[in-house]
């Protein structure tokens, strides 16, 4: 996550226009890019609010350098499968217009294991176009 956050500064600082997506159940992916404000996740948003109720400016916030920040969430340790939170929080995203947003870069935080799916998720439905991986063990990795 840090590596991702520190990723998607880089680029907005070079004028990009960027969405951060953070992919794991944890929903910290965007904490650092929001000014360690947590955000309500995409799947407790469409767990709480009814589809008519729903707006994209509920669960897409402004980050540093203009950054757009979404958690997706994910069901709880043990139970259900992150994949398929991932791929439910990238349908109502697309229903809700984020698509329209015209966003340079997306970054997609999301976990390495593929189990649930892992870095395979956003290449589902063309949610991407290509996969890089970048790991660290550290912190504060950049």
């Amino acid at each position: 996550s840090t590596t991702s956050a520190n990723i998607s500064y880089a680029l907005a600082v070079k004028g990009m226009k960027v969405l951060q997506i953070g992919c794991d159940p944890k929903h910290d992916s965007t904490r650092a890019l929001l000014n360690g404000v947590e955000q309500v996740t995409v799947l407790d948003y469409i767990r709480s609010t009814p589809p008519y109720d729903r707006r994209l400016e509920d669960i897409v916030l402004d980050g540093v350098k203009g950054i757009k920040c979404v958690e997706a969430g994910g069901p709880e340790p043990g139970i259900g499968c992150a994949g398929r939170g991932i791929l439910s929080t990238f349908d109502t995203l697309k229903k809700l217009g984020l698509d329209e947003m015209g966003f340079d870069v997306k970054i997609y935080d999301v976990l390495g294991d593929v189990v649930c799916g892992g870095f395979a998720v956003p290449l589902r439905n063309e949610y991407a176009d290509g996969v890089y991986l970048v790991t660290s063990g550290e912190f504060m990795s950049i």
